[in-house]
């Protein structure tokens, strides 16, 4: 299990915004590490603590990154060619709560294709009292290549819920053949921020202004609301959050 931004004390007394992050389908913690520290710059990843676990169950099939990245690769869970049926989701929800429980507390998750569907589900199951009953809020989420659960039993589950109340950041490739469901996706949520990029499928690049200064509003506005939550404990980070 890898992580980037490990806690460290500062002048400040200002913690960094902790996500546990779940890993596209047939890769790997450290493979979404490796991507997210190539593509994203030290602005953005410095301001993260970022813990970056293996799914529960070992790769069923080939992986997409074979030759790109080296194996061990991992799945959340499986699915038939129709994205209608799902083994081991159950388990999967649970792991994530486990991991929680583990390595936590954590604000927020962030998840890439696979692990951003799972992500956003589990969001919206937590709101509901269906999953994460025994960690606290996830408050925020980054959703990269993400999208709605098709089977229709799982999709009134999930939800059929007022929209998802949580600060949450989406990437939507122009090129991903995912994008219309993302789309949807989105629109299950309040007030999202939204980067629409070009490429396909892939952990997206922060390279341009646009993008990078909606990341950033994103960032300010999580750090502000830890830094609330730290004053109204004892006090902490008054300065920060006046500023």
């Amino acid at each position: 299990m890898g992580s980037i931004g490990e806690q460290e004390s500062g002048k400040s007394g200002r913690r960094k915004p902790r996500f546990l992050c779940l890993h596209g389908f047939r890769t790997s913690g450290e493979i979404m590490r490796a991507q997210l520290v190539a593509k994203w710059p030290e602005q953005v990843i410095s301001r993260l603590d970022l813990v970056f676990p293996d799914a529960p169950f070992p790769a069923g099939g080939k992986s997409e990154v074979d030759g790109i990245f080296p194996p061990p690769y991992y799945e959340w869970y499986q699915y038939d060619k129709d994205f209608m049926v799902y083994t081991n989701l159950d388990k999967a929800f649970a792991r994530v709560e486990e991991l929680m429980i583990e390595q936590g507390p954590f604000d927020g998750l962030m998840g890439f294709s696979q692990g951003a569907i799972l992500s956003a589900a589990l969001a919206s199951l937590q709101s509901k009292g269906l999953a994460l009953t025994t960690v606290p809020k996830v408050k925020y989420l980054v959703i990269m290549g993400g999208a709605m659960f098709k089977a229709p039993e799982v999709v009134e589950r999930v939800y059929s819920a007022a929209k998802i109340d949580c600060t949450s950041l989406h990437f939507i490739g122009e090129k991903d053949f995912l994008k219309k469901n993302g789309e949807q996706l989105l629109g299950k949520f309040v007030d999202p921020y939204l980067i629409r990029h070009p490429k396909g499928h892939t952990v997206p690049r922060l390279d341009d202004e646009e993008s990078l200064k909606t990341t950033l509003e994103f960032l300010q506005k999580i750090e502000g609301g830890l830094c609330e939550e730290a004053e109204a404990v004892d006090g902490a980070c008054t300065e920060e959050c006046s500023a």
